[in-house]
């Protein structure tokens, strides 16, 4: 099932604004049930979370900046 552009856009709006800042409050809260690791090693891991919650959404995403494909040419 293909998504829409506009559809698209809601959805990474969505996921940008409500998804993202759970899935840091998550995270925060998982690293928090263990001793504090090293700096070296809590860093690596935000950094790999961080890249690791977009994975999912890369398709919903992908061209949300470029200007809309089905628009008129007058409107872009």
């Amino acid at each position: 099932m293909a998504l829409t552009y506009k559809t698209r856009r809601r959805l990474s709006l969505l996921i940008l604004l409500l998804g993202m800042p759970a899935y840091i409050a998550a995270a925060w809260w998982v690293m928090s049930l263990f001793e504090r690791p090293g700096i070296w090693l809590e860093f690596a891991i935000y950094i790999v979370l961080g890249i690791l919650w977009v994975l999912p959404f890369k398709a919903v995403f992908k061209g949300v900046g470029q200007a809309d494909p089905n628009a008129p040419p007058s409107e872009r």
